[in-house]
């Protein structure tokens, strides 16, 4: 059995897509902060059958949380203070994501000006689809769709 020591302050995120931890621990700059941080991998859940968790100690305020949600819209945060859970919490879908997904339409001014920033908006949230603020092409993880 994998034993992973307890954190006194910081966050647990649970329920992740099996396969997502590493994609989730680099949208949140995580490599980038000096912080301890655990990735479980293909942990067993009755649930899921196998999912993923990050524990990471540190200020859940320092990172911006909307790239969890779009990533992966059924994790769970367990905030943690003084080891112990204080909060659970769902996140809904971000109505803008910003930076984290790149237009793939050819003729988009996002794709010819590399500096303006890559900006998408929640069209429908049921659905879960996002649009190119700038040319309104839908966002696939496979490509463009109308």
């Amino acid at each position: 059995m994998l034993n992973v020591g307890k954190i006194e302050e910081g966050f647990v995120l649970d329920h992740i897509k099996a396969g997502k931890s590493l994609e989730l621990y680099h949208h949140l700059g995580l490599d980038k902060l000096d912080c301890t941080v655990a990735i479980i991998k293909n942990a067993r859940s009755n649930a899921m059958g196998k999912k993923d968790i990050l524990k990471v100690e540190c200020n859940i305020n320092t990172l911006n949380l909307d790239v969890l949600a779009f990533v992966d819209p059924d994790i769970t945060i367990n905030v943690i203070k003084n080891g112990e859970i204080i909060e659970k919490k769902s996140l809904p879908l971000p109505k803008e994501v910003k930076g984290i997904i790149r237009c793939t339409n050819p003729r988009c001014i996002s794709t010819i000006e590399q500096e303006l920033p890559q900006i998408f908006y929640l069209a429908d949230d049921h659905r879960a689809i996002y649009r190119c603020r700038y040319c309104d092409a839908a966002y696939n993880p496979n490509g463009i769709t109308g």
